[in-house]
């Protein structure tokens, strides 16, 4: 009877536990692909494919900002299973990510009154675009 109880009560949380971490996935997941459609927008810029727009360069800098405010929570235990392409080394070296996020988040704030003209939005996305790189590179699954 009390193995009975007790599954009833654990199983379901067990169950919670991973839709959670499912969910954690997901969210990052979004967050990313948001900022990588924005700096999808920011590249053409940068290299004269589409016109600067000052409200645009605003967006994607909103965009960087309200992510990286998010982003780094979403990494929880356990949240490394699953369809990921989160490094191991985030969980590893958390210290490192964290400091990278920091740095992101920043390059962002030091930037961000800059992209109002297409030269200091040149500039801000050099400086933010390293930082997405360098995390990349060292947290991301290829």
């Amino acid at each position: 009877m009390r193995f009975a109880l007790l599954a009833a009560v654990l199983v379901p949380l067990a169950a919670t536990a991973v839709v959670a971490q499912t969910n954690v996935i997901k969210d990052r997941q979004a967050i990313m692909k948001d900022i990588g459609d924005q700096t999808k927008v920011a590249g053409a810029m940068v290299k004269g494919e589409a016109p600067y727009d000052a409200a645009k360069a605003a967006a994607i800098f909103k965009t960087y900002t309200d992510g990286a405010a998010k982003f780094g929570a979403l990494f929880t235990e356990g949240s490394n299973v699953g369809e990921t392409k989160a490094a191991p080394a985030i969980w590893s070296d958390r210290a490192g990510f964290d400091a990278a996020l920091a740095k992101f988040k920043a390059d962002v704030a030091a930037n961000v009154d800059k992209v109002g003209t297409e030269a200091g939005f040149k500039a801000a996305m050099a400086a933010v675009g390293e930082d997405c790189a360098a995390c990349h590179r060292a947290y991301k699954l290829r």
